[in-house]
């Protein structure tokens, strides 16, 4: 893999779109560099870095959704961030994390209720032998 060395005036930038609201993946593609380079960067010249979440108001929003049977994933989706971060946003509030895994039945069926009564989600699943990708909702 060839390394790109970014010029000072490139640094500059980048730190200063960075400072306008751009995103580490999106500074990294649009320099043609890892976002952890990007961020060596920021760091290096003593600019804090931002943490990706839900805001106030998203994170009640994603616990309900949550507790309604949704999954991170799901959730995720819905707020076009990772499960990780729900999973972090929603536990920072005290919100229970259920183990990983299939859910009961009437967890999936209360799940689906909620998605039936408007709320948005997303579906993504991988089939075995052939490798198939499908997805649902929107």
């Amino acid at each position: 893999m060839t390394q790109t060395l970014l010029r000072p005036v490139q640094v500059d930038e980048l730190v200063g779109l960075y400072e306008a609201g751009a995103t580490l993946a999106q500074l990294g593609r649009q320099f043609g560099v890892d976002r952890r380079t990007v961020a060596a960067h920021l760091v290096r010249r003593a600019v804090p870095i931002r943490q990706d979440g839900l805001d106030g108001l998203l994170v009640a929003e994603a616990a309900a959704l949550y507790e309604s049977g949704l999954t991170l994933l799901q959730v995720g989706m819905r707020f076009g961030v990772s499960q990780q971060t729900v999973r972090r946003s929603i536990a920072a509030e005290g919100v229970t994390i259920r183990p990983s895994g299939r859910r009961p039945q009437s967890t999936r069926v209360a799940a689906e209720a909620s998605e039936s009564a408007g709320v948005k989600s997303h579906s993504i699943g991988i089939s075995t032998g052939t490798w198939s990708v499908f997805a649902t909702g929107v």
